[in-house]
């Protein structure tokens, strides 16, 4: 694929866009820690919500749902709808509870829930395993795939679109080092927004490109029966 200067200009206007929120928010996320740290317990729930779906839907999630799909149909999106139970009840039942007793993190409600040094070893159980193979795994997945995504797109080496994907890490710690998780949360919004919008014009051009949904679906029955043949 061939970027024009209009391409390129649009991706340096997003960038500015994500480092001029970062900016914004900067004398707020300094104020204290509670204000980096927590936004300083007062982000509206539909802000909050917005940027948690946000934050699963990376540049993999379009990769991994359509391999879901096309291995084992739509029931292949059970491996990550089944997250909705556990989700509802974090919103609706845990979530006050955490609010009331006033943590600054998940794991530090395990010291408050028990007792003791067995207490003391599962936050810092929890803290280890969070956040270095869980968030190492997570982190590999999506930055893989937006390496895969980058070579396609530019037609680059995987050590040339590594280096790219590098640069990107960089650039949003500093936006998050800088305005906090407000920083985060509004980022989140402006991109999901964006993501949205883009993954339904995708789909309205895809079945376009086939000849409508009846071709659409003419032609994935006939896969299906090639397969089971």
């Amino acid at each position: 694929m061939q970027l024009t200067w209009i391409d390129w200009a649009v991706v340096a206007l997003y960038f500015l866009f994500n480092i001029g929120i970062g900016l914004y928010y900067k004398a707020r996320a300094g104020k204290n820690i509670s204000e980096f740290f927590l936004s300083g317990r007062n982000v509206p729930w539909w802000l909050a919500g917005t940027s948690m779906v946000a934050t699963t839907f990376a540049a993999d999630t379009p990769l991994v749902v359509t391999g879901f799909v096309a291995k084992n149909g739509i029931a292949g999106n059970w491996v990550w709808w089944n997250l909705v139970a556990s989700g509802m009840m974090t919103v609706f039942f845990y979530a006050r509870l955490w609010r009331r007793s006033g943590v600054m993190t998940d794991i530090e409600f395990s010291e408050i829930r028990y007792a003791g040094k067995p207490a003391a070893f599962l936050r810092g159980f929890r803290a280890l395993y969070l956040g270095i193979p869980i968030n190492c795994i997570v982190l590999g997945w999506v930055n893989l795939a937006m390496v895969k995504i980058l070579m396609l797109i530019l037609g680059v080496e995987k050590w040339q679109a590594l280096v790219i994907v590098v640069g990107m890490i960089a650039l949003t710690s500093f936006i998050s080092t800088l305005a906090g998780l407000w920083g985060v949360l509004v980022t989140d919004v402006f991109q999901f927004v964006i993501k949205m919008g883009m993954v339904i014009a995708l789909a309205v051009f895809a079945i376009a490109a086939v000849g409508g949904m009846g071709a659409m679906k003419t032609k994935l029955l006939a896969i299906d029966a090639a397969r089971q043949g």
